[in-house]
């Protein structure tokens, strides 16, 4: 069956009703316009452009021009990707984030341990060691399962290790320190970067480059009311963020910091990381990395198999030309 065919039928099979309304309820309100034509045009756009609900509300697709709409990468469309470059038998390296920090040892940056191998003593020294930790269920997405703890707070530590083994929390990291500019955004987070590559032939391209924020949460994930903007080649952000809801934010609602004008530490040596580590694993081309930045180098948080797919809000930016072009050109689809 045709992979067009086959993705428009799975979509119909899951189509959320309350999912679609909810999204053109808000598009209504905010834009006058019927709440019938854009329920109409948000399926028009599922179809012919392959967007997912959640793209056509974030990129104001009911303000674009056909023309435009056909310049943006969607979630759809990245995920035929992946099944088009990111070999099955690899994936699993990606997906599974104590694999991943095995694999990527040289770069990851910090401690971590496999509770499960784990006495409940040796998970009380590391802790006690490093302070504040990051317990993570290995095979989440979008931070799920993800939960920061004090050693200092934890009285019973056999009923703790029981604890994270009943949750599936069988990783456990230090928390990560961050650059002092990075914590400014949002200190109860590491604040990370998405960097979506693409190697061939050992060459990476850098596809797009993103500022992720947390919003007083332990993460910073766009699903956990976390925000994005996006970054220019230097590393600055130009434009403000925005949040699943919809929210903007040229400054930060906790912190008072600004994001508009906001430039990452080290970013060169991010760039330079990104050339490390995208062909070491050279079945899985297409990546997106979740990179924090340490007070003296960056470091990898995991790799994303399933990179997800981020661009400028057109009514914050103003501009009104998605990614889809370059994604094209490097990738050759």
């Amino acid at each position: 069956m045709p992979q067009r065919l086959t993705y428009l039928l799975g979509r119909a099979r899951r189509l959320n009703p309350a999912n679609l309304l909810g999204f053109a309820r808000a598009i209504s309100r905010s834009s006058r316009r019927p709440r019938l034509f854009v329920v109409i045009d948000m399926l028009w756009c599922s179809v012919v452009y392959e967007t997912a609900f959640q793209d056509y509300f974030d990129w104001d697709f009911h303000t674009l021009t056909r023309r435009e709409r056909r310049t943006y990468m969607t979630h759809p469309k990245s995920n035929h990707l992946v099944e088009r470059f990111n070999r099955r038998e690899f994936r699993h390296t990606f997906r599974d984030k104590i694999e991943f920090n095995t694999a990527f040892a040289p770069y990851v940056g910090r401690a971590w341990l496999d509770v499960r191998e784990s006495s409940a003593d040796e998970l009380r020294t590391f802790a006690e060691r490093h302070g504040r930790i990051m317990a993570k269920v290995p095979d989440s997405l979008s931070g799920h399962g993800i939960r920061s703890h004090r050693a200092d707070e934890i009285a019973d530590w056999p009923a703790f290790r029981d604890a994270l083994i009943a949750g599936r929390q069988f990783l456990v990291e230090e928390f990560i320190a961050q650059h002092p500019a990075m914590a400014s955004l949002n200190p109860s987070s590491v604040n990370s970067l998405r960097m979506i590559t693409f190697c061939e032939d050992g060459h990476t391209t850098l596809l797009a480059a993103v500022l992720k924020i947390g919003n007083g949460g332990d993460v910073d994930n766009f699903s956990a009311n976390g925000m994005y903007t996006m970054l220019d080649a230097d590393g600055v952000a130009h434009y403000p963020a925005f949040d699943a809801a919809g929210g903007t934010f040229a400054v930060h609602p906790l912190s008072g910091t600004s994001i508009v004008g906001f430039r990452v530490p080290l970013y060169a040596q991010v760039r330079a990381l990104l050339d490390q580590v995208a062909p070491v694993v050279p079945e899985m081309p297409y990546i997106g990395w979740d990179v924090a930045i340490g007070p003296g180098h960056p470091m990898l948080i995991e790799g994303n198999p399933n990179s997800g797919v981020y661009q400028l809000k057109p009514s914050l930016s103003g501009v009104r030309t998605g990614l889809l072009p370059v994604y094209r050109a490097a990738m050759h689809f």
